[in-house]
């Protein structure tokens, strides 16, 4: 299962998509610790204890939720990488993907930002896995598109860019299409000044 939305995935959403939808709001809104069961049970037309047919608890949810983005985002970056291309043409498939993601996911980029402390051990430790795996990816697709570019610059310019594309959705003054290309522009702009 998967916490990002059905649409961006292509698939029709199941009852434990629209819950984790429904979650993802609410802990954007309010914070992991502000949002009761009955809360998003509420959101989706349930009961609060008919949620513990889907998950065994809040922490469950938060933990699929988090787990599932950066699963999400790694196995998209991978196969961005995978169609092939000139360095230039993979990284700024990965610009374009990592920026459609931010524009359509801003609550989960939330939840993430805000409450990776609240999960389980276990959980914190895949998500961070997850998420280096996915760096990795970025620096070995910038290091091809900017020669004589040396892990850690790539690696600190990968996570500089992430900032820019996750931070800008909260605050948008331009329509979607508009907004998507001037992060890509930004976003190519910054990478490529990493030399």
């Amino acid at each position: 299962m998967s916490s990002v939305s059905p649409l961006v995935r292509g698939e029709k959403a199941t009852r434990r998509d629209q819950i984790l939808a429904a979650a993802a709001e609410l802990f954007a809104r309010h914070g992991f610790h502000g949002v009761g069961i009955d809360e998003i049970g509420s959101a989706v037309g349930i009961s609060g204890p008919a949620l513990y047919r889907h998950f065994r608890s809040k922490d469950a949810m938060l933990g699929e939720m988090l787990t599932s983005i950066s699963r999400y985002l790694l196995d998209g970056g991978t196969a961005r990488v995978g169609e092939g291309g000139s360095p230039d043409e993979l990284l700024a498939g990965l610009v374009r993907f990592h920026v459609h993601f931010a524009l359509s996911q801003p609550a989960l980029i939330t939840v993430q930002e805000r409450n990776l402390a609240n999960l389980s051990d276990d959980d914190r430790r895949e998500v961070r896995a997850l998420q280096r795996r996915y760096v990795e990816v970025w620096v070995s697709a910038l290091r091809a598109a900017v020669p004589g570019l040396d892990d850690a610059r790539a690696r600190s310019s990968a996570h500089a860019v992430f900032g820019l594309m996750n931070s800008t959705p909260h605050s948008r003054h331009l329509p979607d299409g508009d907004l998507a290309e001037l992060l890509s522009a930004l976003a190519l702009g910054a990478l490529y000044a990493a030399r």
